[in-house]
């Protein structure tokens, strides 16, 4: 049986917006289950253009950080990404992280609090002639259990595979046997024969969500406590070039895709699996730049 097709991130970088618009048309038309754009360089921006110059691929922000527009703007450009592309839009949705709260000059409150008065308010903008679904980013199971209560689905990055069972146990059961239900994961993959410049890759791509303890705290959950703890000493300590150590083959494996095209298929059914109804590739290259990571993707998954 043919395997089903994931979704796959874009980043729109400078100097090369107009070719990432036409990348997106050709993910489009070999059959991806959508496109997914996140915050960097400006996301509803390129979903914006991915409005115009697509017609039939699912597509969204993944995410937009709730700080960094004011709620009209969020809702009058919701709603008409929502109504030209034929309500193919979805509104990704989370708080971000410290560094970027201070980039964008913010002081968040609590992150359930201020996710839920978002999405209240967004709504509220009930007369722009419809608003997309929101999709929650979640880590912990409070944020997965408020994607069920008020969410129209959820979408993790960088999570624990092996730990996804129990975290989609937050979810009413409802939600979960609901396949209107978005069910998302963004999941750095490296595909190359050569494995350990794969991995090398997928490492250096996490590397700094080792530094926010937002995610150290739900890696525990997931079981490498010691690992976690490791690195917090290792950062009180001023040795920030030993965390790479303490991000083992193990924890690469459940947080990440790398190795051959064989492997990271077999890797992607397993996410499959887990109850990841829509994985969502975040390539990378140990040959290149995000043009060639795209090239490694379509031939893996599509020839």
């Amino acid at each position: 049986m043919p395997q089903t097709l994931p979704a796959i991130s874009l980043i729109a970088v400078p100097g090369r917006r107009r070719a990432t618009v036409e990348i997106a048309r050709e993910v489009e038309r070999r059959g991806f289950a959508g496109i997914y754009v996140p915050s960097p360089f400006g996301n509803m921006s390129f979903c914006e253009a991915l409005a115009w110059n697509t017609e039939r691929i699912p597509f969204g922000t993944a995410i937009a950080p709730i700080y960094q527009r004011t709620m009209e703007d969020f809702a009058q450009s919701a709603a008409f990404m929502h109504e030209i592309s034929g309500g193919r839009f979805r509104l990704g949705i989370g708080i971000a992280h410290g560094p970027s709260h201070v980039r964008m000059g913010v002081t968040p409150g609590k992150p359930l609090g201020d996710t839920r008065n978002f999405v209240e308010k967004f709504r509220a903008h009930d007369r722009l002639g419809g608003l997309p679904p929101v999709i929650l980013a979640t880590l912990r199971q409070k944020m997965i259990a408020l994607a069920g209560e008020i969410g129209d689905g959820l979408a993790f990055a960088n999570a624990s595979r092996a730990h996804m069972a129990r975290s989609l146990a937050a979810l009413p059961a409802a939600k979960r046997a609901d396949p209107d239900f978005f069910i998302g994961a963004m999941i750095p993959t490296c595909i190359s024969d050569d494995i350990e410049a794969a991995k090398a890759i997928c490492r250096r791509s996490l590397h700094g969500y080792a530094f926010l303890p937002n995610y150290r705290n739900y890696w525990k959950e997931c079981g490498y406590r010691e690992e976690m703890e490791a690195i917090e000493t290792a950062i009180a300590e001023n040795r920030n070039d030993d965390i790479p150590k303490y991000l083992h083959d193990r924890w690469l494996a459940d947080c990440s895709l790398f190795g051959t095209a064989r492997q990271v298929r077999d890797g992607l059914d397993a996410w499959y699996a887990a109850g990841i109804r829509t994985p969502i590739i975040v390539p990378s290259s140990a040959a290149g730049n995000q043009m060639k990571a795209i090239e490694e993707v379509f031939s893996t998954f599509t020839g």
